[in-house]
Formats: structure tokens, C-alpha cells, sequence
């Protein structure tokens, strides 16, 4: 049977080879390919015959069965016998002959099969294509194309038969006319060459040794003749190419006389397909392999060629290579090789050609010759060797070149000499500067790295590639190091070479520390014979002023520092050991940090250390003075750097500092003042360090050298000819004077400290008071910051305290002019910055200022900074430094000025200064005031010292004119104005006794406030504005509320209108917290909030009435309330702020909350409308007295105070707020509420939304809140209930997690609020009776049912329901009876046949069309199943099995999920007891849960995984339990073919009597509605029979499976039809 069954599957297989689909088609062929993997030759024959019986079939497809037939040839030669290999082979030559016309994927394939049998059977193969490759008659395309391929693929079987094939050939070389029949021809010929290469390459393995090239050498002259001197000419391209391709490897197997003859014709020819062809690969490719021909047979004609083959090879290389062009790459590589073999032969003649060509100014040419030399350099080393001075010398042009490509293939030559010994020879040292040149390039002149589209491949720029070239050779070339080493030192100091520091560092450290360890000898540089080499003083300033900057250059610093560290026996012998424990801590130091975090003055000071710590250790004047010397020589070299140039002025001043030859000193320092350049800020910056560094140790001289200076015809007007500052203009002498006044005040700060006040007024102070009369802005900073300079120096000497300055004041009086005259709306210089930083080291020397001098500085530095305007956003990035440095030393002058009088009423001065800006109506203006008012009195709390208990007496005072500002418009100054209450707080408590380290519990929840005030709504800012009134009023003494009170009245009409707001919120907070303390007060307060309820809609005035509604409510409460009600909806603001004054006393509300009660229940909820009745739609409108009495209760329970009722009367008013929302679901306004309504929407501004429900459940909300049960809104809040309560389809999850949350969160509410309920459950509203089953089913869910002992009543009560009419109270006991799952586990046993005989009865109810009910039943079944007695589940667990199964394929998602996970928890319920029982259950259940895997919903897949789980153990084989635990965890991903491979082996190794069985379960789903499922049972249907023995075939019907697999494979889907021709692949197992 198996051979008539396999062809069946075959024909099957073949007819849906025609799918329209692609996927469709290549998985017939695999499933063919699979049935040839056990029956190869049944399924070649069976394709064969197809082939032969439907002629008519499309190529197309006749294409997808040879590309079949070919994979299973290929796999299973070795199992083919002769006459099977023969019909293959004759079906494939006449599928490949079929049609004469070309029809390339059809007849490739065909020829594809050929050549797979051919690696067994050549001869078979050569007897079928040589029957149609006969003399006198031109062959079908892909009969050569067989040819060349077998060729190529079977090379020891094809060469003998290559005498006959040529010879055959020949002849109808000539009779070819169409160019692709040539092109056939020519790729035959180029095989045969090769392989006969390759035959005759590897006789030693051939099954004929004797043969020889000669053999083929009279054939393949003929056909060359033909090729070339005829084909080569046409003018078909591609022709052409193939001619070229075939050349290369037949010009070895030419004859050496013949190949001697044509080349003077052959290399021509090739050449000129250059000029014809854009991709030339092939022709550099066929050139190469001829020139090899042609050397290995010692041509004599290939001199005469020569000339040509350079220009065409040369051109050839100076073509620009596009990166993206692999065969452009490819043919350079092949035009290298050409040289390669000419250099090899005739290196004089290559040289001649190119080195000429290196003096051409065409980049390409230049590039490319360079190119060529590099690589015969590398290439033809030995041939080169002796060229090597003329080629060094050829180099001088393309050195000068200035094109970065040009310069990058330099680099690359000057490389590969490196490594070949050329630098060695004269002129290498041109080389060695010339990558030293490109090394120092800057990278940002470097071009853009170039795209796909670009000429140049290399990306790497010139600097990079010069980088690596020179580390390179210096550590890998061991020959170059007597090159470099000390030559490369030269290239350290000149200017030029900066850029190359770096790897010019990196290259000398690798080469000192090899010479090192050669010897002491070789590592001493002997500069006697090395005069060109910059001096250790020079090396040492060099280095080490560059290490200032050390991250620029790719990391400079540290490579110049271990460079210094290497070099240290040639800078000074007693070094070597100091630096070796200095250096390596200054490199960690760079370790540690960044470019963005390093400290630049920090690292500058650890370098003037390490300077400092040299000179001393080297300790001789001499050295000290020389190096010096050399650094002031250096100076010039970085005047385009001024940071460094900076940095080596502190050098000379450390180095000058250190040495002991004053005349030295005198003569550096005066030749530093006549050559610097005074214009540069930075360097009289730097040379005024210089000198107050030097002045540490010479301050005599440093001064003596100025005064000097001073005198000098720099600032004396001359006509004198030989004056060499004569031409100075007016400007330059004020530069000069700028330097100098710098350097004065860099003396004061330098010099010792015992020694500077005698100095500063006599010789410091003196000199500089001359040029306060000037208008230059540069020359005041100077001055400014040498008056700094100097006060800073006096404040920090010892004597401060005891030194009288006697011209502070006139000093002070000068920088306040400097401070006038800046502009007072612009802040562009740091002028005001440094005068007043000057001014706060002066205010704190003796004597004192006057007050009227104080006064006015406080009012002119506050005016100079506070009115400046703030920055337009492009320059707010640029000025925000400027500007908050001015707004710190403002901070520190006024700070230094309360130090003097630190008494709370030199506070009071100093925030009446700050007042006006405080009150600004600028906001700019206000937050600068707040926040130094803050700094103000910070400083003065930190310094506090209260000798004896005396009172802040203007407490009340400052608080409210800070307090307000809490609620301003600008974020900023709330915060300042917080910081400032909490800092008066704190002064009041130091006032009244306590210590400064104690904290306030009070006092500190003012700073957790602050977040608040960041929020924008209003609501959150005012609220806060009330917490920090109520921590005020907690810390505020008696005696100062009524000042405070006051002054806050003053705020209410403050500008800002949030700032008046607040006022009102703190004084109404005030009165509430300390009012009892104003009696007399409280009728005129009162009084006056009342008046303003007819002038405004403000709050403060509006929570003045409250009082005298709440007195007349008192009397008359019930028919307040009732006129209250008549008034119009929606209530006004008005009305809304009455009503909830009836909460402020707990009797009262208790009265007022019975009443709305009454009136709420007392109508109808709601009203059919005539269009409900006359129509199915609902139509209900809401009874006017009910909705008005419900929005009154939302008012009323809205009031905090309303508390104590609503707990009062707590159960009543849940019930009936709960089911007033139920009853107003879907409820609209009545009509004449409709139309206000709609008129409130478009308003600006709309009250309070009207729709009954909402109102419903906001007052239930509330009462929540006022009842205590504040996490009860929350949580609700959180699981969005409230959201559901409002909507019909939500209600019902809303009243779920409602009742929830009252379970974990009010429990002792419940008991009555249960009874509430019970008596509800009887209403005529259906939406009442599932609103409350709702509630008291979820309780059930919660334990707080047995805390309360509520559990029997509920259970009595649910019960009692489970004949309702609706269908959802029905549903809804079921869910409440299977919460006692969750509450109450240990009672369900107790209540178990009660329990299971409501859930079946749910299976079983027939009213509910949905189903719903069922699935209800369905998920409490599944929560109870483990918590009931076994011998209660035994008897209804086969029915439950049963009757969920088929839900299984229910349409429905919720019902497949809940069935299958139920089926599930059967299975667990099974374990240990019933297993044997339900096993037959369990295999009923298996295929449709191993299908469900596929359900296209991720809940029913889920459920699957868990109930194969657990359905594993009832199978009683733990390889198959082991199996489903590991692929179907929760959460991993499946699969799902590996994981059915594994299960399906196993059930057939097991239970291989269920095949039958379970394929025709399978069978079923063939015609699921699911597409995936659809798909999945062939998949299942496979495996099975995979894994299944054939002896147990009889248990299927395979003609059955075979016609069900069949009709699949016409299915609509693709997926589907592809899974069925993979199943019927596998079907082979049982033929």
C-alpha cells in the first residue's frame, strides 16, 4: 500500500502547487520535499509523471516541482538507482528543452536538477546532454549552461569528457549568432579552464594522472582564436564581459609559443575593453590572470607592452572608489595585483612611470600613484629594495600638497616605507616631520566624514590616520626607534606642532622607555650632538603649561605629564624620585574627572604646587633663574591661547618666587610690564598673578619694581624721539594703568599676611587712589577688584579688628559713585557686582559708617540691582551668571550691614528699605525682594544671641507684610515669602527662650507647605495660604494678633488681586483659631465681611453671612430649609454657601440632613415621558423635589462640620443615596430645567452640572467623606467606581467596588447599612434590587463578614433571591455565593450542597438567553471546587464536565475561558481520588484545549495553559505532566509547534490506543469559524501521525484524513492551506 498511498499524497501535493499564494506554494514543496525524505524515489517518479500527464501546466509551477525534485536529488543521491536517475535526468533535459524561447527560472531549475544527479551520475547526465549537444546544430542556451555548470560542480567526472565536448564545440562557435547563445559559450569555456586547472592542480587526487594541458591546448587555441578575434568585437556588452572572463583562465592553457604570439594582440585588446566598459572588474580580473600566463612562460613581447598597460592600469587606479560598489572595490584590488606582477618583473619600468606621475597637480592621479607605490612597496620588496633613494625623493612634491586626500595617501606611503627601512635613509626625516605636520592639524578644519555617495572610501581624516601612523611605527617598527628617538623631541616646542603634543607625547614615552631599557647611556640625551633639540628648561615650561588645559587634544595633559615624568633624568638627576611619587598623582587626579567636572582652578593650584615642589627639591638659583628665563621667552608662543598664557604667568611667578637673586627678579619683572600686552584683559589678568605670586616671597621688590614702573614715561606725555611709549594713544596708557592697578591689588591678596597691613594704605591704597577720576569701564573693574582685593586682604589679617582705616568712607563713597553711574534698567558689566563686594569687606572694618552713609548705600545698591530689567530669552542664557553673582554680593553687603546692628530693629531698617519692593507691582522686582528678605533673616536667626527673654515686638508686623505674599502671582516669591514666616517663627521662639538648634513641630510644616504653592489652582494655593494661617495663629503671641490682623486689612486691597485673596483666607482662619481672644472685636469684623456680600462674589466675604443663617436656621429649621428648596436650580453660589453654613453646628445638620431625607423619598424618583410610552427607547425625567433635596444634601455634606450627623444618621443616608443613584441612571433633567441647562453649558462660566445622576453620586461621596470614610472615596477614586456608578453599563462594577472598599474600609458601618439594604431588596425598581444584591454580594468577598457574624443572614438573604425575575439579581447571588470562597473558606464545606445546588442550578438556567447566568455559575464553581467536601463534588463532578463542555467552542470569549479554566480546577480536584473516573473526561477534553493554545483571544489561551497544567497529573505519566509545566507557564512565551511535537510523541509512546480518537477529535475542528484553531488541528493531526507506529494505523481512517487535508488545502485562509500541505508531508509515516 505505501507506494499507491504516497503517490496519492504526491498527486494531492501537486494539484495545490498552483495556490496563489507564495507561502502556500513553498510549503507544498516542502511538504513534497519532506515525502522525498522517506520516499525519494516514489516522490520523484510521482512529480515526474505529474509533469509528463499536464504538460499544459505553467512554468511557474512546473518550476516550484523541479526546485522539489532538486532538493530531494540532492539529499538522497546515494539512494537513487540507475533507471530512477535516468527518468529524472530525461524528464529534466526536455523540461529544459521544452521551448526554444529563454525562459530563465523554469529551465534554470530543470538544468539545476541535471546537475545534482550529475555529482552520482555524470555519465548518465553527459549521455543525455551530449545527445542534445551534436555536431552541426547549435544547442539549446541551457544545454552549455549545464555543461559549464556540471563543470564547475563535478570536476574530476567532467575533464575527461571536456576532449570530446570541445571538439564538438568548435564548430559551433562559428554557427553562434545570438549573443546570448556566445554568452553560454564563453561561461562554458571559462568553467572548462578552470576546471581543468583545477584537474590538473590536483592530479595527485584525479582518477586519470595523465593527463595534460597540452591535451587541451590545440581546442582551446581554436576557440580563443574565435572569441577573441571575432566576439571580443561585439557590440553587446555583456558578450563582451563573458568573452574577457573566459580569456583570463583559458590564456593558461595556451600554448606558450601561441600565448607569445597573441599577446602583442591580446593585451591590446583587453586593455581597450576598459574605455568601453564602466564596471571593469572582470577585465582587471582576466588581465591579471594573462599577465601571470604570460610571466610564468617568461614572455619576451610583454616588454614592448608595457607602456600601455601602465597608462591603462594607472588610469584604472585613479578612478574614484564609491564605497558602496563592491565590484569597484573588487577591481582595485585586481588593478594592485596587475602591478604586483609587473613590479615583479620590471621594477625599473613601473618606477619610471609612476614616480613622474607624483608630480602631477591632478588629485585623482596624485592619490592613485601614491596609491601604487605603497603598494608595490609592501608588495615587491625585495625588488624595491634598491630604488628605495629614488622613490624617497620622488615624494617632495606630493609632501607640499595641500588636498586632504592627497595628504592621507602620503601618510599611508610614508607608513608602509616605515615598516620596509626607507626612513633610515637620507631624507626620512622630511617623512617623520611631515606626519608630525598632519598630526598637529586641528580637528575642526578637518572635513566632513564623507556618506555612501561620496568619492573617497576612506573615512578616518588625515589627523586620525597621521595619529595612528606615527604611534604605530614608533611601537612596532623596533628599526624606527633610532629614527625617532630624539629626533621627534624637536617637534615638542614650536607652535605649529601644538596639535600633535598628544600622540608626539604618547610616541616619546614608548620610545624613552625602551631606550631606558637598553641603558642608562642610550636613554641620556647628549644635546652636544643634537643642537636642533629644545633645552630641558624649555621641554619642562613646554609640557607643563600645556598640562593646564589637559583635556583638549585628545587628553595632552596627561600624556605631556608622563612624558615629563619619563624625561626626568634629563631634566635635572635629583628628580627622578620626587616625580615619581607626584606625577602619578596628578594623572589619577585627571582619572577621577572630566572635562565637565574638572575644577580648572583647582588643577591649576595642583600644578603650582607640583612647580613649587620641583624648584625646591632642585634647589639651585641657577637652574631656577635659567628656566625662568625660558619661560618668559615662551610667553609670546600662546598668544592665541590666553588660558595658557595665563597659567605660564603664575609659572614665572611661582619660579621667580622660588629664586634668591634679587636683580633677577627686578629685571624678569620689569621686562613683563614693558612687553605685555596690556589690551588683553586676560593678560594683565595673568601678569598681575604673576606678581602677587612673586610677591609671597619678594614683596618689597614687587612693589618697589611697581613704583618704578609708575614713574616711568609711561603715563608722562613726551615729544622726546627716543620716548618708545610715545605713540601711545590715551587709551593704551589706561590699559597700562589697568595692568598695574591689577597688580596692586593681586600684591595685597598674595602677600604675607603679617606683613600686608603695614603696606596696604602707605603703598598700595596710595597709588591706586590716583586714578578714581576715570571713566574707562576696564579700569574701574581693576580698581574695583584691587579694592577688593585689598579690604579682603585686611579683613583676613589676624590685627583686622584692632586696624583703624581711615579712608574706608571715601572709599565706600567711591564705589557707590561706580555703582550710580551704570545704567539702572541693564545689567551688562560686573561693575555693580564688584563695587558692592567690595563694599561688604569694607562695612565690616572700623570705624563704623554713619547712618545716613548707610541709608543711602542700602537705597542705592537695591535700587542698582532690583529695577533691572529681566533678560529677553535669546540673551537670558548669557546674563543669568552675571546676573545672580550681583544679586549674591548684594546679598553679602546687605547681610554684612545687619551684622552690625543685630536687634529687631535693625531687622525693621532693613525690611523698610526692602518694603516698597516687596509691594512692587513688577513681579521681577517683588521675588528679588522676598528672596534677599529671606537671606536677611535667615542670617540674622543664625546669628541670634537673646542675653535676656525680651519680646520681638514687631512680629506681627513683618509677618503680615509677608504672609500675603504667599498667594503671589510669581511661584518664586510664594516660596521667599514661606521661607520668611518660618524664619520670623523660629526669631519668635529664640525671642522667647528657646535654643537655636531646637525644632518646632509647628514651625517645620511650613516647609512642607511649600510644595503647594507651587501648584497654579488657586484652590491648592489658598488652601495652603489657610495651613500656614493656622500655623501662624499656633505660634503667634496674644499681644501681636491684633497688629497682625491689621496690617493684614491693609493687604486686602493689595494690587495683586491673589495676594488680597490670601489676606482674606488668613485673617478668616485667624478668627476661627484666636477669635475668642477678640470679643470686643468680633460684632465690627463680622460686620464688616457681611457688607461686602452685596459689593463682590469673594470668598471671604461670602463666609461672612454664615453666622446669621446659622442663628436663624436655629429657630426656624424647616422652613429654612423648605424655602432654601424652592429656590431655583442650580443653586447660585449664594445658595450653595447658605446651605452649607446649616452644617456648622452637629443638632442642627442632624435636623437639616432628616428632613432632605424625607423630601428625597417622600416623590417618585422619576417620570415616564409620553415618548417612552408611545416607544421601546427609555424616556424617564426627573421629579423636581427629589433632584432639588439631593443637590441640597450634596451642600450640606460638603461642609466639614457636618461630620457628627452624618454619623448620626450614617446607615439611612447610604441607603438612600445608593439607590437614588441607581433609580437616576439614564434619568434626564425635567423639561424646564432642559433648557437652562443647555444656556449654563454656553456660558463663561457654568454652576454645578445638574444631571441627576452625577448629583447622586456626588452627594454620596460626600457623605462618605463627612462620615469618616475618607479612604473609602479614595479607593473608589482610585479603581475608577465612581466613573462606573454614573453609567448604566459601568453601575453594576461601580456598586462592586464601592461595597469593596466599605468592606476593607468602614466595616463597623455595615451592620446597619446591611439591614438598610435587606429592606430595599424587595423593591418595585428592578435596578434597586440589583443595585443592592450587587452590594451584598461583594460583601460575601470580604472577611468582615464573619468578624461582624454577618455571614448566615447574608447567605438567608441571597438565597431568598434566587428566583428573581431579573436575570442579574440571579447572576448576582450566584457571585455572592461563591465570594464565600474568598471570606470564608473554612465555611464552605459547612454550606457545600447548598452551594453546589444554587451553581448547577445557574448551568442549568434556561431563562437567560445570554448565558450569562451560566458563566456566573461557571467562575464560582471554579472558586469553590477545592474548599468542598470530596464526597459532595464526587457526585456532581462528571455532570459539571459534562455540561460545560460545550461551552469549550462557545462564540463567546468569556464563556470559553470560564469553561475551560473551570475544567481546570476539575482536574485538581481530582488529584488523589477520582483520577481513573474523570480520565476519560480529560482525554475528551485534550485536543480541544491543545487547539485553544491558537484562540485567536489571549484569556481562552490562558485558560488553556492552566488546564492543561493541571490536567497533566490525571494523565498518570509524568513525562507528559513534566512537559505541560514547562512550556505553558504563566507568562512565557510558546512555542506552540515545539511544544505539540513533544506532547503528541509522548500520548503516542503512552496512550497509543487514543490516535484514533484524537485524530477524529482533530477532524472536527477542520471547520472551526477560528482561522488560528483552524490551522492548528492539521498541525495537531501531523504530529500525531508522526509520532504514531504503524501498526496503530488502522485505528485512522488516512482516506478520510487525506480527503479532510485535501478540502483544507482549498480553505480561504493561507495559513490554513500551508499547514495542510505540511501535514500531508508527514503522512508518509503510515504509507
Amino acid at each position: 500500500m505505501a507506494e499507491p498511498y504516497v503517490k496519492k499524497l504526491c498527486t494531492i501535493l501537486l494539484e495545490a502547487i498552483t495556490d496563489k499564494d507564495p507561502l502556500v506554494q513553498e510549503q507544498v514543496c516542502g511538504a513534497l520535499c519532506a515525502l522525498g525524505e522517506a520516499q525519494p524515489a516514489e516522490v520523484l517518479r510521482a512529480c515526474e509523471e505529474y509533469l509528463w500527464r499536464h504538460e499544459k501546466l505553467a512554468h511557474p509551477y512546473r518550476t516550484m516541482i523541479l526546485r522539489a525534485m532538486e532538493t530531494v536529488v540532492s539529499s538522497h543521491i546515494s539512494d537513487l538507482d540507475k533507471d530512477m536517475a535516468r527518468a529524472v535526468i530525461f524528464l529534466a533535459s526536455s523540461e529544459m528543452t521544452r521551448v526554444k524561447d529563454l525562459v530563465c527560472d523554469w529551465q534554470q531549475a530543470a538544468s539545476n536538477v541535471l546537475v545534482a544527479v550529475g555529482k552520482q551520475f555524470i555519465g548518465l547526465v553527459m549521455e543525455e546532454v551530449l545527445s542534445k549537444f551534436q555536431p552541426g546544430a547549435l544547442p539549446h542556451y541551457f544545454v552549455v549552461q549545464t555543461l559549464a555548470n556540471l563543470a564547475a560542480s563535478n570536476v574530476f567526472g567532467m575533464v575527461p569528457f571536456l576532449t570530446s565536448i570541445l571538439s564538438t564545440m568548435l564548430p559551433m562557435l562559428g554557427m553562434a549568432k545570438h549573443d546570448m547563445t556566445r554568452v553560454a559559450f564563453c561561461c562554458a569555456l571559462q568553467h572548462f579552464s578552470e576546471s581543468t586547472l583545477e584537474y590538473l592542480a590536483n592530479l595527485d587526487q584525479a582518477p586519470d594522472p595523465t593527463v595534460r594541458k597540452d591535451t587541451f591546448a590545440t581546442d582551446i587555441f581554436s576557440a580563443y582564436d574565435i572569441l577573441f578575434n571575432h566576439w571580443l568585437q561585439s557590440r553587446e556588452a555583456k558578450l563582451r564581459l563573458a568573452v574577457v572572463e573566459a580569456l583570463g583562465p583559458m590564456s593558461h592553457l595556451l600554448p606558450s609559443e601561441k600565448l607569445e604570439e597573441q599577446l602583442p594582440k591580446l593585451l591590446p585588446g583587453v586593455l581597450a575593453l576598459y574605455r568601453k566598459h564602466a564596471e571593469t572588474f572582470h577585465v582587471s580580473k582576466s588581465l591579471g590572470q594573462i599577465l601571470e600566463a604570460a610571466v610564468s612562460v617568461g614572455s619576451r613581447t610583454l616588454e614592448a607592452q608595457l607602456d600601455a598597460l601602465l597608462a591603462a592600469l594607472h588610469a584604472q587606479i585613479c578612478v574614484p572608489v564609491e564605497s558602496s560598489s563592491p565590484l569597484v572595490v573588487s577591481n582595485r584590488k585586481e588593478v594592485l595585483r596587475c602591478f604586483t606582477v609587473l613590479a615583479c618583473c620590471s621594477p625599473d619600468r613601473l618606477l619610471a612611470f609612476l614616480l613622474p606621475k607624483l608630480d602631477a597637480n591632478n588629485e585623482r592621479t596624485r592619490v592613485g600613484t601614491l596609491q601604487v607605490v605603497r603598494h608595490v612597496i609592501n608588495s615587491a620588496a625585495s625588488q624595491m629594495e634598491v630604488k628605495k633613494p629614488f622613490i624617497l625623493s620622488s615624494m617632495r612634491l606630493p609632501l607640499l600638497d595641500t588636498n586632504s586626500k592627497v595628504k592621507r595617501a602620503v601618510v599611508q606611503v610614508i607608513s608602509a616605507m616605515a615598516h620596509h627601512g626607507y626612513l633610515e635613509q637620507p631624507g626620512g626625516e622630511a617623512m617623520v616631520a611631515y606626519i608630525v605636520q598632519q598630526c598637529a592639524l586641528p580637528p575642526e578644519a578637518e572635513p566632513q566624514k564623507p556618506g555612501p555617495d561620496s568619492e573617497d572610501p576612506a573615512t578616518d581624516s588625515v589627523r586620525d590616520v597621521s595619529i595612528s601612523t606615527l604611534y604605530l611605527v614608533s611601537t612596532t617598527v623596533d628599526r624606527m626607534s633610532h629614527v625617532l628617538w630624539p629626533h621627534l623631541l624637536e617637534f615638542l616646542t614650536p607652535v605649529q606642532f601644538t596639535g600633535a603634543l598628544t600622540p608626539l607625547c604618547r610616541s616619546l614615552v614608548h620610545l624613552a622607555q625602551k631606550r631606558e631599557e637598553v641603558g642608562a647611556d642610550a636613554f641620556l640625551i647628549q644635546y652636544d650632538s643634537n643642537v636642533t633639540l629644545p633645552s630641558p628648561y624649555a621641554i619642562t615650561t613646554r609640557l607643563l603649561t600645556v598640562s593646564s588645559n589637559p583635556y583638549l587634544g585628545d587628553g595632552r595633559g596627561a600624556a605631556s605629564l608622563r612624558l615629563l615624568s619619563v624625561l626626568h633624568r634629563n631634566i635635572h638627576p635629583l628628580l627622578g624620585q620626587r616625580w615619581a611619587t607626584t606625577v602619578p598623582l596628578l594623572l589619577e587626579h585627571l582619572d577621577e574627572h572630566t572635562e565637565e567636572t574638572l575644577s580648572q582652578k583647582e588643577w591649576e593650584e595642583r600644578l603650582l604646587a607640583f612647580l613649587r615642589d620641583t624648584l625646591a627639591v632642585v634647589s639651585d638659583n641657577t637652574w631656577i633663574c635659567q628656566l625662568s628665563l625660558e619661560m618668559c621667552r615662551q610667553l609670546p608662543c600662546y598668544n592665541g591661547t590666553p588660558q595658557e598664557k595665563n597659567f605660564l604667568y603664575k609659572c614665572i611667578g611661582t619660579t621667580l618666587g622660588a629664586a634668591s637673586s634679587k636683580e633677577v627678579v627686578r629685571e624678569h619683572l620689569q621686562e613683563l610690564l614693558e612687553t605685555a600686552r596690556h589690551q588683553e584683559e586676560a593678560e594683565r589678568e595673568g601678569l598681575a598673578c604673576c606678581f602677587g605670586i612673586c610677591a609671597t616671597s619678594h614683596l618689597d621688590d614687587v612693589l618697589a619694581q611697581l613704583e618704578d614702573f609708575m614713574r616711568s614715561d609711561v603715563f608722562r606725555r613726551s615729544t622726546g624721539i627716543f620716548n618708545i611709549f610715545k605713540d601711545r594713544s590715551d587709551n593704551e596708557v589706561e590699559k597700562v594703568k589697568s595692568t598695574l592697578i591689577l597688580c596692586y591689588g593681586h600684591v595685597a591678596a598674595w602677600a604675607p599676611r603679617e606683613l600686608v597691613l603695614a603696606k596696604v594704605e602707605s603703598d598700595i591704597l596710595r597709588n591706586i587712589f590716583q586714578y578714581f577720576s576715570t571713566k574707562d569701564p576696564a579700569l574701574k573693574l581693576c580698581l574695583i577688584q584691587s579694592v577688593c582685593m585689598a579690604s579682603q586682604a585686611i579683613c583676613s589679617s589676624a590685627q583686622a579688628g584692632s586696624f583703624h582705616f581711615s579712608r574706608k568712607a571715601e572709599l565706600v563713597a567711591q564705589m557707590m559713585e561706580f555703582i550710580k553711574a551704570e545704567p539702572p534698567d541693564s545689567l551688562r558689566t560686573p561693575i555693580r557686582k564688584k563695587a558692592m563686594l567690595a563694599c561688604t569687606y569694607l562695612v565690616s572694618l572700623e570705624p563704623a559708617l554713619e547712618e545716613r552713609v548707610q541709608a543711602d548705600l542700602i537705597r542705592g545698591c537695591l535700587h542698582s540691582v532690583m529695577a533691572v530689567l529681566p533678560e529677553p530669552e535669546e540673551e537670558e542664557d548669557r546674563q543669568e551668571s552675571l546676573y545672580l553673582d550681583t544679586m549674591h554680593a548684594l546679598e553679602d553687603l546687605l547681610t554684612s550691614l545687619l551684622r552690625r546692628n543685630m536687634t529687631p530693629q535693625g531687622l525693621q531698617i532693613m525690611v523698610e528699605h526692602l518694603s516698597p519692593w516687596i509691594r512692587s507691582p513688577r513681579g521681577h522686582e517683588r521675588v528679588r525682594a522676598l528672596g534677599l528678605s529671606a537671606c536677611l533673616l535667615q542670617h540674622f536667626l543664625e546669628h541670634l544671641h537673646v542675653s535676656a527673654l525680651v519680646p520681638f515686638h514687631n512680629l506681627g508686623l513683618l509677618i503680615g507684610l509677608f504672609s500675603p505674599r504667599c498667594a503671589d502671582l510669581w511661584p518664586a516669591t510664594r516660596q521667599e515669602a514661606v521661607s520668611c514666616v518660618h524664619a520670623l517663627l523660629y526669631l519668635q521662639l529664640g525671642y522667647e527662650g528657646f535654643s537655636r538648634d531646637y525644632r518646632d513641630d509647628v514651625a517645620e510644616q511650613l516647609l512642607a507647605l511649600k510644595e503647594g504653592l507651587v501648584h497654579p489652582d488657586p484652590a491648592v494655593l489658598f488652601h495652603t495660604c489657610h495651613s500656614i494661617a493656622q500655623i501662624i495663629a499656633k505660634r503667634l503671641p496674644p499681644e501681636q494678633l491684633i497688629s497682625l490682623l491689621l496690617t493684614l486689612f491693609e493687604s486686602l486691597g493689595d494690587p495683586d488681586k491673589n495676594c488680597s485673596r490670601a489676606a482674606t483666607v488668613m485673617v478668616n482662619c485667624l478668627l476661627r483659631e484666636r477669635g475668642s481672644m477678640l470679643q470686643e472685636k468680633v460684632p465690627e469684623i463680622v460686620s464688616v465681611l457681611r457688607s461686602k456680600l452685596q459689593e463682590t462674589r469673594e470668598e471671604h466675604v461670602l463666609q461672612a453671612a454664615q453666622h446669621s443663617v446659622y442663628l436663624l436656621a436655629s429657630q426656624h429649621c424647616a422652613a429654612v430649609v423648605s424655602s432654601l428648596l424652592g429656590g431655583p436650580l442650580p443653586f447660585d453660589s449664594h445658595t450653595c454657601t447658605l446651605w452649607r453654613a446649616l452644617a456648622l453646628e452637629p443638632s442642627l445638620t442632624t435636623q437639616v440632613l432628616g428632613l432632605l431625607l424625607e423630601k428625597m423619598s417622600r416623590d417618585v424618583p422619576f417620570k415616564e415621558t409620553r415618548a417612552f410610552l408611545l416607544s421601546s427607547s427609555p424616556g424617564r425625567e426627573a421629579t423636581l423635589l427629589p433632584l432639588a433635596a439631593t443637590c441640597a444634601l450634596h451642600e450640606v455634606l460638603s461642609a466639614l462640620e457636618s461630620g457628627p450627623a452624618v454619623l448620626e444618621l450614617y446607615p439611612q443616608l447610604f441607603a438612600a443615596l445608593l439607590l437614588r443613584v441607581s433609580c437616576t441612571l439614564g434619568v434626564l433633567l425635567p423639561r424646564s430645567l432642559q433648557a437652562k441647562e443647555r444656556r449654563s453649558v454656553g456660558s463663561a462660566v457654568a454652576p454645578r452640572s445638574l444631571e441627576p445622576c452625577s448629583c447622586a453620586v456626588d452627594a454620596l461621596q460626600a457623605m462618605l467623606l463627612r462620615g469618616g470614610n475618607e479612604d473609602v472615596v479614595r479607593r473608589v477614586e482610585l479603581e475608577g467606581g465612581w466613573q462606573l456608578l454614573r453609567t448604566s453599563a459601568g453601575h453594576e462594577e461601580g456598586v462592586t467596588r464601592l461595597a469593596s472598599a466599605m468592606a476593607k474600609c468602614a466595616g463597623p458601618r455595615l451592620p446597619l447599612v446591611m439591614k438598610a439594604l435587606v429592606c430595599t431588596q424587595s423593591s418595585v425598581y428592578e435596578i434597586q434590587r440589583v443595585t443592592s444584591t450587587a452590594f451584598l454580594a461583594e460583601l460575601l468577598n470580604s472577611n468582615v463578614v464573619n468578624d461582624l457574624m454577618l455571614l448566615e443572614s447574608l447567605l438567608d438573604n441571597l438565597a431568598a433571591r434566587q428566583k428573581d425575575t431579573s436575570a442579574s439579581v440571579r447572576r448576582l447571588v450566584l457571585r455572592g455565593l461563591a465570594n464565600i470562597a474568598s471570606s470564608s473558606p473554612e465555611k464552605v464545606q459547612a454550606h457545600g450542597p447548598q452551594l453546589l445546588t444554587a451553581m448547577i442550578g445557574g448551568l442549568d438556567d434556561r431563562d437567560d438567553p445570554h448565558s450569562l447566568v451560566a458563566l456566573e455559575a461557571m467562575v464560582g464553581l471554579a472558586r469553590l471546587l477545592e474548599l468542598v467536601k470530596r464526597q459532595d463534588l464526587r457526585s456532581v463532578l462528571l455532570h459539571v464536565a459534562i455540561r460545560i463542555r460545550p461551552f469549550f467552542d462557545s462564540e463567546k470569549t468569556e464563556l470559553r475561558s470560564a469553561s475551560i479554566r473551570l475544567f481546570g480546577h476539575l482536574n485538581q480536584a481530582c488529584h488523589g481520588g477520582c483520577e481513573d473516573v474523570f480520565l476519560e473526561q480529560v482525554v475528551a477534553g485534550l485536543v480541544p484545549l491543545l487547539l485553544h493554545l491558537q484562540d485567536p483571544q489571549a484569556p481562552v489561551t490562558n485558560a488553556c495553559r492552566f488546564a492543561l497544567r493541571l490536567c497533566g497529573p490525571n494523565l498518570q505519566h509524568e513525562e507528559l505532566a513534566a512537559v505541560f509545566q514547562k512550556h505553558l507557564q504563566e507568562g512565557r512565551g510558546l512555542h506552540f509547534g515545539e511544544f505539540l511535537n513533544a506532547t503528541c510523541k509522548l500520548l503516542m509512546y503512552h496512550f497509543p490506543e487514543l490516535l484514533g480518537r484524537l485524530a477524529a477529535t482533530s477532524l472536527f475542528y477542520f471547520k472551526s469559524s477560528w482561522e488560528d484553531v483552524r490551522a492548528a488541528a492539521p498541525v495537531l493531526m501531523g504530529f500525531l501521525v508522526l509520532h504514531a507506529e504503524p501498526e496503530h494505523q488502522p485505528q485512522v481512517d488516512l482516506e478520510q484524513i487525506t480527503a479532510a487535508l485535501q478540502l483544507l488545502l482549498k480553505d480561504p485562509a493561507p495559513l490554513v492551506r500551508a499547514k495542510a500541505a505540511e501535514t500531508l508531508g508527514r503522512l508518509v509515516k503510515f504509507a
